[in-house]
C-alpha cells in the first residue's frame, strides 16, 4: 500500500481515480486546486503524486516545479492529449511518467505500479547491498560519486538532487563508463517492462540531468549523446 497525493480540479476524475486507486490498497489524499495540493505536498509527503497540469490557483507544471526544490518524490503528470508541449516541460521540471486524458484507469494503475515498483526496487538493492557488504557501496567515476543506498549523486564532492528515474538512468551509464548505452538499454535499466516509453522520454530525462549538473559545474558533458545510437558516460 503506498500513500497517494491526487491534484486535480475535475471532481469526476478525482472520485474515479481515487476509488480506483483505493480498491488495489493505496491511501489517496485528493485536492482540487494547485496551491491547496502544494500546501498537502510539502505538509505531508505521499509515496507518489498525481498532478493535472490545468489547474485553478496554480497550474501544474508550477507546483511540479516548487515541489522539486525540496522533495524527489515520484510523480505523474496528467495533461491533455493534444498539449504535447506539457509533457515536454513536465519531464524538464523533473516528472518521472506522464498520461494523456482521456486514459484508462486499468492503464493508470499499472503506470502507478511501474513508477513505485522502480523507487522500491531501487531501495531493496541498495539496502541488500549494505547488509552483503556492511556498508554502503558508492560507485565513484572520476568526478562523480553515486550511492544507491543514499540515494545521493555528488560531482567534485557537490550534490546534486535526482529523481529516481534519472539516478537509474545516470547508474546504468556510469557503470561501464566509455560503453554506448541504446535508448532501449536506458528504458530497461528505469522502466518496468509492462510500461513503453519512447525515446523523447528518455532524451528528456537525459536533458534534465545535464541541467542539474550544470548547476553545479557549469563545464560539465561527461553525459555523451551519440546520435542516432544513444548515450555514454565519459569518466572525468
Amino acid at each position: 500500500m503506498a500513500k497517494i497525493t491526487l491534484i486535480d480540479d475535475d471532481e469526476n476524475i478525482v472520485a474515479s481515480i481515487s476509488l480506483a486507486l483505493e480498491s488495489h490498497g493505496h491511501q489517496v489524499q485528493a485536492f482540487y486546486d494547485g496551491l491547496s495540493g502544494l500546501e498537502g505536498l510539502e505538509n505531508d509527503p505521499p509515496d507518489l503524486a498525481i498532478i493535472d497540469v490545468k489547474m485553478p490557483r496554480m497550474d501544474g507544471m508550477e507546483v511540479l516545479k516548487r515541489f522539486r526544490q525540496t522533495h524527489e518524490t515520484p510523480v505523474i503528470i496528467l495533461t491533455s492529449k493534444d498539449d504535447e508541449i506539457d509533457e515536454i516541460l513536465g519531464f524538464n521540471l523533473g516528472a518521472d511518467d506522464y498520461m494523456h486524458k482521456p486514459f484508462s484507469q486499468r492503464l493508470l494503475i499499472e503506470r502507478v505500479k511501474a513508477v513505485l515498483r522502480r523507487g522500491r526496487a531501487n531501495e531493496e538493492s541498495s539496502l541488500t547491498a549494505e547488509v552483503e557488504s556492511g556498508a554502503s557501496k558508492a560507485i565513484k567515476r572520476g568526478r562523480l560519486t553515486l550511492d544507491p543506498a543514499r540515494h545521493d549523486c555528488l560531482w567534485d564532492g557537490k550534490p546534486v538532487k535526482l529523481t529516481v528515474t534519472e539516478f537509474l538512468l545516470l547508474q546504468s551509464l556510469a557503470q561501464r563508463p566509455g560503453f554506448v548505452k541504446s535508448r532501449d538499454n536506458l528504458m530497461d535499466a528505469a522502466y518496468d517492462d509492462q510500461v513503453y516509453v519512447d525515446d523523447r522520454t528518455i532524451d528528456s530525462h537525459i536533458k534534465r540531468m545535464r541541467k542539474k549538473f550544470r548547476q553545479v559545474d557549469p563545464e560539465f558533458d561527461a553525459i555523451e549523446t551519440l546520435y542516432g545510437v544513444g548515450y555514454r558516460y565519459r569518466e572525468l
